[in-house]
């Protein structure tokens, strides 16, 4: 007989506070430093800024240790110094152009206010998603939800295009990227579909170059997503957006079934959109332009962002300029698209990589819970979240680096503006539950415990 043992693990919140407090005191004394830089003197609201991002910090402690005790100790720790580290950037990026007479709508002071709803959002998925297998409840409400979001920049009324992309929405006075929430809705379609065709998909088909291809019956889902990612591509014009949602099905459908060709295939079928969109979009043509020869004299008025901030990278050197010792006001759009190139000028290259460094942590993190979590769509879905943030670091830096054309994409938690950085938080929210999930103790069987004693061994007596 065996009994049910239940083992103690260690919940580790006291090294998740030390964290927290060390990423509080290291993006507050980067704000600090962007001040002294810039005007030779502390910030004027330092102290209010200081309180804030402790107060939020500690909100987050306190509502993980009710919630999610078992939570990953190291993975809202990134998050906050991420988020914090953009701040402190972004308000350098701001006081050089208000120093040089440029005009910005992006600002330390607004991008906390974000920080702070998006921290809200993350303790309302905490508090109400108590178990993130609910969210298999809602996969095909996500898959509708997903597609009206993608579809509302279309439309007549709020609908507006940037920079030759029909992305945003407009209401009240604020501007909106309605792909940042369906990119969440679209990772617990994904799951939920995959995790129940996962059997169907894995079977393999006809052999080609060593490769067991799927069979063809099975390409109907992929052709779908294909198709999407087309439609997106067509009538929104944006490349980037286009990538992510089929890199995202792509790659969770490997995950799925384990066969390498699903992602040969995906390749493959990428190839001619991203030829369609080099051939007959002028901005997407301009970006690769931009991308083979931004330097020279024919090119460079046109190629004017990838070209300053190629100088902004080589001026930063292996330690950087210091921060609030560079010039990212001579770099269009320095505080979102290029933020890593402002990164770069100020922290030098030992920056960027350890900011580099930070990011693969956070995605380890989450790919280390993908691989904890005992079910399938928990699985699923936190491996989709973990793609989804490497996918974006690749192609912003990527794209910034010249290692591929600019797609559009912005760094997550880093970059200025709203919509991107609520969004994420919210995938920190989730990722947070699924680690929480992962690393809760489960009751394991003990052969032998709690066995009742059999009757003793009698005992013969000698005459």
């Amino acid at each position: 007989m065996a009994t049910i043992v239940s083992y103690t693990a260690r919940p580790r919140r006291l090294t998740q506070a030390l964290l927290l407090s060390f990423a509080v005191l290291i993006g507050v004394g980067s704000y600090a430093l962007v001040g002294l830089g810039r005007f030779d003197e502390l910030p004027e609201h330092l102290l209010e800024y200081g309180i804030g991002a402790a107060v939020l910090a500690l909100v987050l402690q306190i509502v993980v240790m009710w919630r999610a005790p078992y939570a990953d100790p190291v993975l809202l720790p990134l998050v906050v110094l991420l988020n914090l580290l953009g701040i402190a950037m972004i308000e350098s990026v701001h006081a050089a152009n208000e120093i040089y007479g440029i005009r910005t709508s992006a600002s330390a002071d607004r991008q906390m206010l974000w920080a702070a709803l998006g921290v809200l959002l993350c303790v309302a998925v905490l508090v109400m998603l108590r178990d993130h297998r609910r969210l298999r409840r809602f996969t095909w409400i996500s898959a509708v939800a997903g597609g009206v979001l993608l579809l509302l920049p279309l439309a007549p009324v709020i609908g507006s295009a940037r920079n030759g992309s029909r992305i945003w929405i407009n209401l009240a006075g604020f501007s909106f990227q309605p792909a940042e929430l369906a990119k969440i809705a679209f990772a617990i379609f994904f799951a939920g579909y995959l995790v129940s065709r996962r059997d169907t998909l894995a079977l393999a088909g006809p052999k080609v170059l060593g490769i067991h291809l799927p069979r063809w019956s099975d390409f109907g889902p992929i052709l779908v997503a294909w198709g999407f990612a087309m439609a997106v591509l067509v009538f929104q014009t944006d490349l980037g957006t286009s990538l992510m949602f089929f890199g995202l099905f792509v790659a969770m459908l490997y995950v799925a079934t384990d066969r390498l060709s699903w992602l040969v295939i995906g390749a493959v079928m990428f190839l001619p959109p991203a030829i369609f969109a080099a051939t007959q979009m002028s901005h997407v043509r301009t970006r690769i332009t931009c991308w083979l020869d931004p330097l020279s004299s024919e090119n460079y008025s046109l190629c004017e962002q990838i070209s300053q901030g190629l100088f902004g990278l080589a001026n930063g050197g292996i330690t950087g300029a210091g921060l609030g010792e560079g010039r990212p006001d001579v770099v269009p759009h320095a505080e979102s698209d290029f933020i890593f190139a402002s990164f770069a000028e100020e922290l030098g290259m030992v920056g960027a990589f350890a900011l580099l460094l930070l990011y693969l942590l956070l995605v380890q993190r989450a790919l280390r819970a993908a691989v904890g979590i005992s079910d399938g769509f928990g699985t699923l879905l936190a491996g989709g979240l973990g793609f989804v943030m490497a996918l974006q670091v690749f192609v912003v830096v990527g794209g910034v680096t010249r290692v591929i054309p600019l797609t559009g994409l912005t760094l997550p938690f880093l970059a200025a503006g709203g919509s991107s950085l609520v969004c994420n938080w919210i995938i920190a929210g989730i990722l947070v539950r699924l680690s929480d999930a992962a690393r809760r103790p489960a009751a394991r069987q003990v052969p032998g415990a709690g066995t009742p004693a059999g009757p003793r061994p009698v005992q013969e007596v000698g005459p």
